[in-house]
Parts: C-alpha cells; sequence; structure tokens
C-alpha cells in the first residue's frame, strides 16, 4: 500500500463524507486520483464500507436496547473460533462480533427492541448452539463516546470528536 492510500484511509475514517476535492487538496493530488484510490481500496475489500454515526436519543423515534454479550465456547479442532463465530456473527441481530483474551472468548454486540427480545435471543438461538458453554449478557445504559465521538452534547452541532494522541 502506497502512502497516499494511508493518508486517503487516515482522512476518510476520520471524516467519510469529505469531498473528492478537498481530500485531493489535503493530499496534494488530483480529484481523479483520489477517485481512482477509492474505488482501488473499495475494490479490494480496504473500505468495507461507509456509515454515519447518530445520536438516536435525540431523535423520536422507539429507542433500541444494546446489549454486550461474553460467550465461552469450545473451539473446534481444525478451525478453532472460526466456525461458531461464523454461525454467530450471521444472526441479523449481531451488530458487532470480537475474538477476545480473558475469561470469555468471544464478544458479541447485539441491538433489539426490548430486553425480553434479547434474552430470547441468548436463551433460543445464541445459548443453543453446540459450541456454546456460557454466556454473560451486559445492557448498554447510557452510550458516551463511539468511535471518538461524545454523545450527549444539548445544542445543535454539538458534536465533540476526540483524536487520541
Amino acid at each position: 500500500m502506497i502512502d497516499k492510500e494511508q493518508e486517503l484511509l487516515l482522512l476518510i475514517e476520520k471524516e467519510g463524507r469529505m469531498s473528492e476535492e478537498t481530500l485531493a487538496k489535503m493530499l496534494n493530488t488530483t480529484p481523479e486520483e483520489v477517485s481512482n484510490m477509492l474505488r482501488l481500496l473499495e475494490k479490494k475489500g480496504v473500505i468495507l464500507g461507509y456509515s454515519a454515526i447518530i445520536d438516536w436519543t435525540k431523535v423520536n423515534i422507539t429507542e433500541t436496547v444494546t446489549a454486550m454479550i461474553d460467550v465461552k465456547v469450545t473451539p473446534k479442532r481444525g478451525v478453532g473460533f472460526d466456525e461458531v463465530a461464523e454461525r454467530i456473527y450471521r444472526f441479523k441481530e449481531v451488530k458487532a462480533l470480537y475474538l477476545m483474551s480473558g475469561t470469555y472468548d468471544l464478544s458479541v454486540v447485539i441491538e433489539g427492541r426490548s430486553m425480553s427480545e434479547i434474552a430470547h435471543f441468548v436463551s433460543e438461538k445464541l445459548s443453543t448452539l453446540d459450541s456454546v458453554i456460557s454466556t454473560t449478557t451486559h445492557f448498554q445504559l447510557k452510550k458516551y463516546k463511539h468511535d471518538g465521538l461524545v454523545f450527549g452534547g444539548d445544542e445543535e452541532g454539538d458534536k465533540r470528536m476526540v483524536v487520541s494522541p
């Protein structure tokens, strides 16, 4: 990967809505070259998608419940954790899945309309998988910071991005 591609990735990771013209100026190149680099990085699977970070507490819609579930599993010979991880990430409720070190093997992030919906997912779908030994569910009560953005500003446009050194 060339340095300009890495610089481009760092820029769009922080602010994905920058125009190709703005990115070109920042990278000291042309908008066409930026467009070509983006297309190539998308084709290679380096850029997987683009999304907005939304503070849903400021929108008048039905709230969702987010849970983080610690899962202890028995890895299978020859495939380790990958096979059970694939079975878990295929569930539509699963928003994120991570292999972890420590007491539990996998960390699953899911969203549902209620705590009982999440409980149903855990008892009927997740815990019934052959490799799953045990689960511990943690419900998210409030989001303070996500992907470098601080939540909870009261004024319009009070978006505070905190960049770590």
